[in-house]
């Protein structure tokens, strides 16, 4: 695997590859299903640190499977409702700086509570890859924008693991 990071690195193309690497569930949850995600991040104008910084409210994107067709959605707890009526919430345990720049962290997420029979309730790690967008403006937030809110469009993969 070294020897294939070191040749993609040399042709520039190791940056996907040692994020997802460094964000591998554990040896024994193997993959259940991948969705697509295409929506907003949304960031609040506070004041931080004797200033004023853009700071991450909530995630609100529609899911969709292989086939294009929206099954879910992804929003605040961080959790996921698909339309099987099954949804889980997650806590962050590995972060990874994106492949593109201006993109949203790559992520790996540990699941803490599942509702619903349907495709999540087998869920034990999620994966968020492939971010496109997302990142919190890098100017804008001052004194005079306290309060206001920046809706960043993103789209990613999500990657559902579990045994």
């Amino acid at each position: 695997m070294k020897r294939l990071i070191l040749a993609l690195a040399v042709c520039g193309l190791a940056d996907g590859v040692m994020a997802e690497e460094s964000l591998t569930p554990p040896a024994d949850a193997k993959l259940l299903f991948e969705l697509g995600a295409d929506g907003i991040q949304v960031y609040a104008c506070e004041a931080k640190d004797q200033g004023f910084a853009w700071v991450f409210q909530e995630p609100a994107a529609n899911l969709f499977d292989a086939e294009g067709r929206q099954i879910g959605t992804h929003s605040k707890g961080p959790s996921w409702t698909l339309s099987d009526s099954s949804s889980a919430t997650a806590e962050l345990i590995a972060k990874q700086a994106a492949a593109q720049k201006g993109a949203v962290p790559w992520l790996l997420l540990k699941v803490k509570t599942h509702d619903g029979a349907g495709r999540l309730a087998n869920a034990a790690y999620i994966r968020r890859i492939d971010t496109k967008g997302g990142a919190e403006p890098a100017s804008g937030c001052d004194a005079a924008h306290k309060g206001e809110a920046a809706r960043i469009r993103y789209s990613a993969t999500y990657q559902f693991f579990g045994q």
